[in-house]
């Protein structure tokens, strides 16, 4: 790696709605500045990008994946580091790791669609991560029906009328810089005094000047856009046609004059304290992707925050409180990997080797402190059931899905112990799928998934008397106990023990109490409507009786068991499912369509509203409808559509509903008797 001041290094993340130019616009670039032979292709699978088989294969990015490569702008050497981020949202992980590492966001708009969805959430994921440097590049100038005017309108009404185009198409080959160029069509002269009006308002030198000549020159448009781009007030948009390399010139020197280098990005630690970059301070690295070779095991993605990293270099984990040899730096593209010998603030290098480290952690000089904020991943949506194809395949499982967890930590592993599967969570269908190739390529483990089986609970909605009197004589010592008890529905907020001893006059023993409490709460882990756990009741124990000699513990543990069960089933028993809190986000045109999809799920709307400009509704729905709900969300809008979700409470499940839940549990019992 060449020796680039670190004023000089240009870091940015390549973002956009899905379709809107953003990995074309990667491959023109890296093919510009000759990271590639050819130009990459998405459509045909060479793209410098999309390397995996998933990615080939499906047609879309996945993994993010940074570039380096030096350019020259009048005669000043700059690197830029850039890193081309998915457009779904199902990778939320990948995107959020990428923005995580740049210093500034150039974000995509087809000059077709204008601003979409995605483009939005681009806009407030950047925010949101202390990103306020964000750039426009308008692809898709050569398509039909584009329009430049229309594109740039699209993004100053959605994102203020300090978007300003800093280049424009003069015609269908040709791009200029609004700084230099010279007798512009009057239109575009009426965009220049624009620009010159957004850089004027950045300085108060600048706006005495510009009341009193009307005019600034380039050089002091330039200066004040800086301060306005660094301050993240002004926003400069590039028009581009990337597949025929116009506009990428002038669109490169403008990102290198006026956009941000890494000293000028705000970056904090977990408490708050400014990081201070600098080549020669300690240094202070974040891992924002991790990923598996085939050849080199775990790669650590790492930005350089501050400070320099060296190959032998080793390294605190501040964040898992572990040493860290660096045994190789490596720069990947592609399947190319070059070894590197040092790296700076700004750069970004692929870690190998390293044995407790993951995505988000800190990695910090010895004696170093510094914990940078952590990256906070958003919690799963779609749940699946995975299933072992083989005794194999089982041995396996549990090493293949962490080596995947490594991978995305927005992938969640769980062994239900109510409902014994293991159930894999992410942010849709599609993540879920891909782990399922990758645990098979990268480990060779085969499963199968379906659809996980509701937690339902049981509880009851009246008062019920229990009895049970266990006798068992079998020619030696005999067991006798015998339970009075009483049910009762409970709050969850209730205050006070649940289980009472009401007994009086030593009906029953107080040694035999706590026999009984066990088997009370043995009861409560499968309840009498369908055998499922208990949950919102008071028991209260108020009469038995005793045998001299007979009288066991387990005798009373049976005796409270079956009478707890008893006792359920004369207070009204019913079952209770999961019900889950939704944020539904989606253009407005679709408004009715998710409206009138809700109640198909029993779920209802609880409210709407405008947020960042798209439409949120708040909603509620079970879980048991909701399993699938990613791929139909994803149907309706046509990837427009994101929603979260978290546990609500439980509630009772409708008689009509709950007649097929009963009715299936019985006949898995008798499966399970009959085996």
């Amino acid at each position: 790696m060449s020796d680039v001041p670190v004023a000089n290094i240009r870091n940015f993340v390549i973002l956009g709605h899905s379709g809107s130019g953003k990995t074309t616009l990667t491959d023109a670039i890296a093919f510009k500045l000759g990271l590639n032979d050819r130009l990459g292709l998405t459509v045909n699978g060479s793209s410098i990008s999309d390397t995996s088989d998933e990615e080939k294969n499906r047609k879309i990015t996945i993994f993010a994946n940074a570039f380096t490569a030096e350019h020259t702008v009048d005669g000043n050497p700059y690197r830029l580091v850039f890193t081309d981020a998915p457009g779904f949202m199902d990778f939320y992980g990948q995107v959020l790791g990428a923005i995580r590492a740049a210093d500034f966001a150039l974000v995509t708009v087809d000059a077709v669609s204008g601003v979409q969805v995605g483009t939005r959430r681009a806009w407030k994921t950047c925010k949101d991560n202390g990103i306020s440097t964000i750039a426009f590049a308008i692809t898709g100038l050569d398509k039909e029906n584009a329009s430049f005017e229309k594109t740039v309108a699209s993004i100053r009404d959605v994102f203020g009328v300090n978007c300003v185009p800093v280049t424009v198409p003069l015609d269908a080959t040709t791009v200029a810089g609004l700084l230099d160029a010279k007798d512009l069509p009057e239109d575009f002269e009426e965009i220049r005094t624009g620009l010159a009006e957004a850089a004027a308002e950045t300085d108060e030198a600048l706006m005495e000047k510009y009341f009193a000549e009307g005019t600034l020159s380039a050089d002091e448009i330039r200066k004040g856009l800086r301060v306005g781009i660094k301050s993240g007030s002004v926003h400069p948009i590039y028009s581009t046609q990337p597949l025929k390399d116009i506009g990428l010139n002038e669109m490169l020197a403008s990102l290198c004059q006026l956009l941000i280098a890494p000293g000028d990005r705000a970056y904090q630690d977990a408490d708050g304290n400014a990081i201070k970059v600098d080549p020669s301070a300690p240094l202070v690295a974040q891992v924002w992707r991790t990923s598996t070779d085939p050849f080199m095991g775990q790669l650590n993605y790492v930005r350089i925050v501050s400070g320099t990293l060296t190959p032998g270099m080793v390294l605190q984990n501040n964040s898992t409180d572990s040493k860290e040899t660096v045994s190789a730096m490596l720069q990947i593209v592609g399947k190319k990997q070059t070894t590197l010998t040092k790296a700076e603030p700004g750069d970004i290098v692929a870690l190998p080797k390293l044995k407790n480290t993951k995505t988000g952690n800190t990695l910090a000089a010895a004696g170093c402190a510094t914990k940078v904020v952590s990256l906070e991943f958003p919690q799963p949506v779609m749940f699946m059931a995975v299933t072992p194809k083989t005794q194999a395949d089982e041995d396996k499982l549990g090493t293949a899905i962490h080596r995947i967890l490594d991978s995305d930590p927005t992938l969640h592993f769980e062994k239900s112990t109510e409902t014994k599967e293991v159930i894999l969570k992410g942010l849709g269908d599609v993540p879920i799928d891909i782990a399922v190739a990758l645990m098979k390529s990268q480990s060779n483990v085969s499963v199968d998934l379906s659809t996980p089986k509701v937690p339902y609970r049981e509880t009851i909605t009246a008062k019920g008397e229990g009895h049970y009197r266990h006798k068992k004589q079998s020619g030696g010592a005999g067991q006798f106990g015998e339970v009075y008890l009483r049910v009762f529905p409970r709050r969850s907020d209730e205050e006070g023990e649940w289980f009472m001893d009401k007994t009086v006059g030593g009906s029953i023993p107080g040694n035999f109490i706590p026999a009984v409490l066990k088997g009370v709460e043995e009861g409560k882990l499968a309840g009498s409507v369908a055998g499922y756990p208990v949950q919102g009741i008071s028991v209260e124990v108020y009469d038995g009786s005793y045998h001299d000699v007979d009288s066991k513990e387990i005798a009373f543990k049976i005796a409270g068991m079956r009478a707890l069960r008893d006792g359920m089933s004369k207070a009204k028993p019913v079952l209770l499912e999961p019900i889950m809190r939704l944020k539904i986000i989606i253009p407005e045109a679709f408004m009715g369509a998710i409206s009138g999809d809700l109640p198909n799920k029993r779920g209802r709307v609880l409210g709407m509203e405008v947020e960042e400009g798209v439409q949120t509704i708040s909603a509620e729905a079970p879980m048991a409808e909701l399993f699938r709900y990613s791929a139909e969300l994803r149907s309706i809008t046509g990837g427009q559509g994101s929603f979260s979700m978290e546990f609500d409470r439980y509630d009772i499940v409708p008689s009509n509903v709950a007649q097929k839940i009963i009715a299936e549990a019985a006949k898995n019992r008798t499966a399970d008797a009959d085996e």
